[in-house]
């Protein structure tokens, strides 16, 4: 990790605020959000359906439609601040220097194209190759990814694949042309147990031979324990933990990421039932005042912390390399920090 951490971050988020302006209000889905991504590095972006994770990876990719829009923030990818690029420009980097694998595969390939001629495509738009090279490419990229009798398959039509083929094929596509940057978003959806544990193995086994950085988005925190080296929890809109994986599990501080671990059965961890994190996430058009999760948070009742629903915390290093949005760990005007870093906030 030390290594890691000397190198110039490939891409830098900083505060980053995308908001979708809806006839009801303003929805808040990302809501100054800041990470970074080393090279070689697979970083996790965890949190429940709704925190703001895919819009996060959308707004990287620049690819947020209206209503939604970033309003503030900067995305710097190895030096270019891709909020500033004309579109242009932008398609150059999209799909070439970062890829991005969607949620569902099927519904993210073209239907009416056979897969081989969809694959062809990125390489004559990125790299100039024509018809008969790119299509021989695609072939190459289909094979590489494990997908049997690749020249068959390429001749074949997104509905005529599983859905493990069809996300073979995603992956294919986004690793064309040897990105810099990764973006999988919930790579494993939908898919059964055996064809996750392929994909994420394929996932792997190409990062290690390619050096490409990965992003990978999900809810699964068995995944991120698996695959990720280092890994931001989101909810409502911001990061509340960030740190490497092994701190995250040994050690978590927010009392949401310790109710996410808590939620999760675990071999040689006997428990009577599940811990259950109490109440709702907010509604991202009405957010509460003060820290988002205090109406959920059982540390805030425990310890009296008036001012949680007050006002926000910021999202501040408690030691090196893990920072917490918390007022558990944090002072303030009126309100004296009621634990030490050794302490723990809740029983798990």
């Amino acid at each position: 990790m030390a290594k890691t951490q000397q190198k110039q971050p490939l891409l830098k988020v900083c505060n980053l605020k995308t908001y979708f302006y809806t006839e009801d209000g303003i929805v808040r889905a990302v809501d100054g959000v800041d990470f970074e991504v080393y090279p070689g590095e697979v970083f996790g972006l965890v949190g429940e359906s709704g925190c703001g994770k895919s819009v996060t990876s959308l707004s990287i990719m620049r690819l947020v439609g209206a209503p939604g829009k970033v309003v503030e923030g900067e995305i710097f990818f190895d030096g270019l601040d891709l909020l500033k690029l004309p579109e242009t420009e932008m398609v150059k980097v999209r799909g070439n220097r970062i890829s991005m694998i969607f949620q569902q595969p099927q519904s993210s390939l073209d239907p009416v194209y056979k897969v081989g001629d969809q694959i062809a495509e990125v390489f004559s738009v990125h790299q100039e190759f024509g018809k008969k090279a790119g299509r021989a490419r695609a072939v190459e990229m289909l094979k590489m990814v494990g997908i049997p009798e690749p020249e068959k398959r390429a001749e074949a039509f997104p509905h005529e694949l599983s859905g493990g083929m069809a996300q073979r094929v995603m992956i294919a596509m986004s690793l064309s042309c040897e990105p810099e940057l990764l973006i999988a978003d919930e790579p494993t959806t939908a898919l059964d147990v055996t064809i996750q544990a392929q994909i994420l193995g394929l996932v792997r086994e190409l990062r290690a031979n390619m050096g490409t950085s990965v992003i990978l988005i999900t809810h699964d925190l068995g995944v991120v324990a698996e695959m990720c080296e280092r890994v931001a929890v989101m909810y409502a809109g911001e990061i509340v933990e960030q740190s490497d994986v092994q701190t995250l599990f040994d050690e978590p501080r927010h009392p949401y990421t310790q109710g996410l671990i808590g939620s999760i059965p675990m071999l040689g961890r006997i428990k009577e039932k599940l811990d259950v994190i109490p109440g709702f996430v907010p509604n991202l058009i009405d957010l509460p005042s003060g820290c988002r999760f205090a109406p959920r948070c059982q540390a805030r009742i425990q310890h009296d912390i008036k001012i949680c629903t007050e006002k926000g915390p910021e999202l501040r290093e408690i030691k090196a390399g893990h920072s917490v949005r918390c007022w558990l760990y944090q002072d303030s005007e009126g309100c004296a920090v009621p634990l030490s870093i050794g302490e723990e906030t809740l029983e798990r």
